[in-house]
């Protein structure tokens, strides 16, 4: 396993009061999501520090052992039957560790916010319901969560948005869905949006990704 992980990085332009850790999913790189930055027209654009680190390079189970970037392996197409638990561990602390090289730079956890797409929101949500102080809060898309069973529930929890496209082949809405109502009965301050699409990132969402992210970035 790295011990670090390489990232794409978005400076803020003034002064650095937020860090947001945005995790790309299978096959991709930390430049996938760079676009949607500017997208999201932020109340406190100018003050967030964007990260995209990119996943370890790994051969992928299903895709006959090819190496790609990948924050676990995928060893089965039905997702949740069988999967590589210590893979998903392992990601998720390399995540927290840029969490605490943010602390270490004054940013507080609370203006800190990990969002993440397919695999990539498996590592946000694992990582983030674990870390030890709640966040500002955690955007998970277009994903499941094969360890939810096994995620620490600290009292004070960190507020998650989830959303997912009703029509994705890749991960099933219900895979999703079934994650969120899991939340939702462990109190989690936890709300789900669905759209019209595939396995994908569309117009509205960004605008409710922007929305959520608005509500929890706040001094």
């Amino acid at each position: 396993m790295q011990s670090t992980l390489s990232t794409v990085e978005i400076k803020p332009k003034s002064t650095h009061k937020y860090s947001i850790i945005w995790m790309h999913g299978l096959g991709a790189d930390g430049h996938d999501f760079e676009g949607i930055a500017p997208e999201l027209h932020l109340t406190a654009q100018d003050n967030i520090h964007f990260i995209f680190p990119n996943a370890p390079i790994q051969p992928v189970t299903i895709n006959g052992g090819m190496e790609m970037r990948a924050w676990y392996d995928i060893l089965e197409r039905t997702l949740e039957r069988k999967v590589d638990i210590q893979g998903i561990y392992n990601s998720a602390s390399l995540i927290t560790d840029i969490i605490n090289q943010e602390l270490a730079q004054g940013i507080p956890a609370k203006h800190i916010l990990l969002a993440g797409f397919s695999q990539g929101g498996v590592i946000a949500l694992h990582a983030g319901i674990n870390f030890t102080y709640p966040l500002a809060g955690i955007v998970a898309l277009s994903t499941y969560c094969p360890t939810v069973n096994e995620l620490k529930q600290p009292s004070d929890k960190t507020p998650i948005f989830m959303a997912h496209g009703i029509l994705d082949s890749v991960v099933d809405v219900e895979s999703g869905k079934a994650v969120f109502n899991t939340l939702t009965e462990l109190n989690h301050p936890i709300e789900w949006h669905d759209y019209l699409m595939e396995h994908s990132v569309c117009a509205d969402e960004i605008k409710d990704i922007a929305q959520f992210i608005n509500k929890v970035l706040v001094d």
